[in-house]
């Protein structure tokens, strides 16, 4: 037998059903199994267990999560196991994203407008050069790896490979980086560009945290070293190196030549159209956009919105789907070279499958009304028959999973024992008369155990009265709802693990990626009305916040038992006497999960950013620029302490004199 590309590391070995659920997985890989379905409870070690059959399988992976904080934890465990491996963060690189829309009704043309994250754009284009240059990888993703990039084949055609000693001119090499999309900047040295100073030219890749210093000597390269980006300390010197494009969208000379031809051709026979239509609006406003676009694309190879033109610089047939993350995977090894883990697979599926419907329906009124060319309907994210088809072996891992990994998983292994011990949260069902009342005395009970409380409410007012009432009543509370900026809430879910506040109220926020090992109390306000928030998944999913803790406990306020109720609190007993019966054979006491608060691992800590005493103002603000981008890649990724640390630097920072 071949030795695994993965070595794991931990602390501890599979326990609890985690051997069973390992090996399971492992024979269905091996046998061909298509779709499986992991249904692991909150705290069994769903991460461990995918981890192994990872090793054991020894085939790169997948990782894909419904958001980007999930994503971030996951990447965090990841990395935790496979020190050694390549394990990347793909997610949407946008702080800020306002996609480009037309609205016929009140003829108001919205331009696409965007903040795109330094750190995050970093490391997507670190996941694509990781998977093209090696075997050992796992990426972490959201599902914005189902929206297009450029073509596997062309960004690894463009890459641009010298070393000591190679023959070439200064001007001939600066030539090479402009292909590449890099961009001169003498004065301050951001990725995807580069500066140059004398017979020395200084590159900070997009995918690199360091910065590549390449010195000539006459028509030879002389000397390759790398360089920290803010101190200029050099860390090693290179024999060789590899740079890959500043953008996704590549393509070579020959095929960007034809794609103008055609993209022109488009241009006249739309134009046209709307002439014979009348539309004599639309046809001046589609020639005048898409000229000016080959125009840029001609004469600097780029363009804002050059994603719409892609699938004519790909050389796709219209109708075709666009490259993704997927096809990176493909590309590299195979369409059964890979695994695919899609975590809280009830969440993440519908997400993936109504995402066409949504981007179509926007391009639809672009191109109707000469924003765009028909073929921009083809820079799209994938429809779900193709996810389907493209993602190969496939484990499902959810506590709850849904329709559709029921019908098509051909085997469905569970993983409910826990290697703690920790037993599902006991249930109890109290009137929603005076149900205030009754829920701050379970609150005031809890909390003077040392333990915390989370309360789920329907709306975002009730939640923001409830949390006001408790505090004015004596209690440390706050609440948490999608109106709550990053930054306030990092604070406030860190302030709960740390004590600051005993009582966090909230609605659907608080199902699905809270690791809040302390909490030992839920508390699901008006629970029998029966819907989205109140369904049989996400009672599930809400009632698991409280099985991490030895005296977790959960009260549902109901006047009547719904079938969402019945079934979610049936599930949770099937799967206490398991878990019972297993500490009963195996002597068992269970043992509360103790977490951390720690710092994050996506990228390089604070302290180790080493920030001159000197700093002119220049640099200072060079400085503040990509710190600023860290701590937003925290924030988003709910990395408390790490995002506290970078805000703090920038303080420092801006208080130094100049």
């Amino acid at each position: 037998m071949t030795k695994s590309l993965f070595t794991m590391k931990a602390p501890f070995k599979p326990a609890g059903d985690q051997p069973k659920a390992i090996e399971g997985l492992v024979d269905g890989i091996k046998n061909g199994l298509s779709r499986q379905t992991l249904l692991g409870v909150t705290g069994s070690g769903k991460t461990m267990t995918a981890a192994s059959v990872i090793e054991k399988t020894g085939m790169p992976a997948l990782i894909i999560s419904h958001n980007k904080t999930l994503a971030a934890q996951l990447a965090e465990e990841f990395r935790t196991f496979f020190p050694d491996a390549a394990v990347e963060y793909f997610v949407s690189y946008y702080d800020y994203y306002q996609p480009e829309a037309y609205i016929p009704k009140t003829g108001t043309y919205i331009a696409k407008d965007s903040a795109i994250n330094e750190e995050i754009d970093r490391l997507r284009h670190s996941a694509l050069e990781s998977l093209l240059t090696r075997k050992d990888v796992i990426v972490v993703a959201s599902v914005s790896c189902i929206y297009g990039l450029g073509s596997p084949q062309e960004y690894l055609d463009a890459r641009v490979a010298f070393k000591t000693g190679d023959k070439i001119s200064r001007e001939d090499f600066l030539r090479g980086l402009i292909n590449l999309q890099y961009e001169r900047n003498d004065l301050d040295l951001e990725r995807g560009k580069y500066r140059v100073r004398g017979d020395t030219v200084d590159i900070f890749p997009a995918g690199e945290e360091t910065v590549i210093r390449v010195e000539f000597f006459g028509p030879h390269i002389e000397r390759i070293a790398r360089l920290d980006p803010i101190t200029g300390y050099e860390h090693e010197t290179l024999p060789s190196f590899a740079l890959f494009a500043a953008t996704f969208f590549m393509t070579s000379d020959a095929k960007k030549k034809q794609a103008l031809a055609t993209i022109k051709a488009e241009m006249i026979a739309q134009e046209k159209l709307f002439t014979e239509q009348k539309k004599f609006a639309e046809a001046e406003r589609i020639a005048q956009r898409t000229s000016y676009d080959l125009e840029m694309i001609e004469h600097i190879g780029y363009v804002s919105g050059i994603e719409n033109y892609s699938r004519i610089l790909d050389g796709r047939n219209p109708g075709d789907p666009p490259s993704t993350l997927i096809d990176y995977f493909r590309f590299s090894f195979g369409d059964k070279g890979f695994l695919t883990f899609i975590d809280e697979s009830h969440m993440t599926i519908p997400q993936v499958g109504a995402m066409f419907g949504g981007d179509a329906a926007r391009k639809k009124n672009l191109i109707e009304h000469g924003f765009r060319l028909p073929s921009a309907k083809d820079n799209r994210p994938l429809k779900f028959f193709e996810f389907e088809d493209r993602i190969g072996q496939t484990v499902f891992i959810s506590a709850t999973p849904g329709p559709y990994e029921k019908n098509t998983s051909q085997a469905t292994v569970e993983q409910i024992v826990r290697p703690t011990g920790l037993v599902d949260p006991e249930i109890e069902i109290r009137s929603t008369k005076h149900q205030i009342d009754d829920v701050m005395d379970r609150i005031k009970e809890t909390v003077a155990n040392g333990h915390r409380v989370l309360v789920t409410t329907l709306t975002k007012r009730m939640a923001e009265e409830l949390a006001t009432y408790l505090t004015e009543s004596g209690m440390k509370a706050a609440y948490l709802h999608s109106d709550i900026d990053t930054m306030e809430r990092i604070d406030i879910l860190r302030n709960l693990r740390a004590g600051t506040y005993d009582i966090l109220v909230g609605i659907n926020l608080l199902r699905e990626g809270l690791d809040l090992p302390e909490v030992a109390l839920v508390a699901i306000m008006d629970a029998d009305k029966e819907g989205y928030l109140r369904s049989e998944t996400a009672l599930i999913q809400t009632m698991g916040r409280a099985a991490r803790h030895v005296e977790g406990k959960v009260i549902m306020y109901a006047d009547r038992i719904t079938g969402s109720m019945q079934r979610a609190i049936d599930e949770t007993s099937r799967r206490r006497k398991i878990q019972v019966a297993y500490n009963k054979e195996h002597g068992i006491t269970p043992t509360s999960i103790v977490k951390e608060l720690k710092a994050s691992t996506l990228s390089r800590p604070i302290e180790e950013v080493e920030v001159p005493e000197n700093l002119t103002k220049q640099d200072a603000e060079h400085v503040i620029h990509r710190l600023t981008s860290k701590m937003q890649l925290a924030a988003q990724n709910m990395e408390f302490e790490k995002a506290v640390q970078y805000r703090d630097a920038i303080a420092a920072i801006r208080k130094k004199p100049k």
